[in-house]
């Protein structure tokens, strides 16, 4: 008997995300609505909708595999950035394009820069057949973003960094925010920047385990 996709999805959102603190309509909605085992390699179709992270690359030169983001700090995420569908988003990592996808149901528009060709040309594709048609993926180095179509009302990041650079936040729209979870491991904890005036500043919101994003590394300081 195969996998009911439906009904999984269904115990995803009412046991993994509900639980924890995600009442937002529409990033319900579009977990209920965007199926997950699209996305993925055929060997991680049967695991779509277990509570973890899917690893989709193996690990590069600095040891930093990809992965397809847990629901339930996906979710929290989305939430954290309340888009709207007038707005333009720019989502750092687009991986294999599932998230995404929530976002294209979330936004009017979204530019998805990613700096693995393969992964690039895949998740653009997929969004392309399965009619996620307002999202346009572009390569490129995650940490310069994608400042052809800036600014952008929503920056969103699909794994932690250690540090967001400067040049995302110039690209953020006057009043616009920021979404990044910042750090490794168990101690990261869910940003939100905010432009005002110019000027970008941030607030912790809650704290979050995910993996990282490859480059957004801090400047190591030479100890004596």
């Amino acid at each position: 008997m195969g996998t009911d996709y439906q009904d999984a999805r269904q115990k995803m959102v009412d046991n993994q995300i509900r639980t924890t603190d995600v009442t937002s309509h529409s990033v319900l909605k579009a977990f209920l609505t965007v199926a997950r085992e699209d996305f993925l390699p055929t060997p991680l179709k049967p695991l779509a909708y277990i509570d973890t992270d899917l690893q989709i690359t193996s690990s590069d030169e600095n040891g930093v595999a990809r992965y397809v983001m847990e629901p339930s700090p996906l979710a929290k995420l989305l939430q954290l950035a309340q888009i709207t569908p007038d707005q333009v988003v720019l989502q750092i990592g687009c991986g294999v394009g599932y998230s995404a996808a929530l976002l294209s149901m979330l936004a009017g528009s979204v530019v998805a820069v990613e700096s693995d060709g393969t992964l690039a040309e895949a998740s653009s594709a997929k969004l392309s057949d399965t009619g996620y048609d307002n999202v346009a993926v572009v390569t490129g180095d995650l940490e310069k973003g994608y400042a052809a179509e800036a600014p952008y009302d929503v920056i969103i990041f699909n794994g932690a960094v250690e540090v967001v650079p400067e040049a995302l936040f110039e690209q953020l729209r006057e009043g616009g925010r920021l979404i990044a979870a910042i750090g490794m491991g168990a101690a990261a904890q869910a940003y939100v920047y905010v432009k005002d005036g110019g000027v970008v500043s941030g607030r912790p919101a809650f704290n979050v385990s995910i993996k990282p994003l490859p480059g957004f590394r801090k400047t190591r300081e030479f100890v004596f």
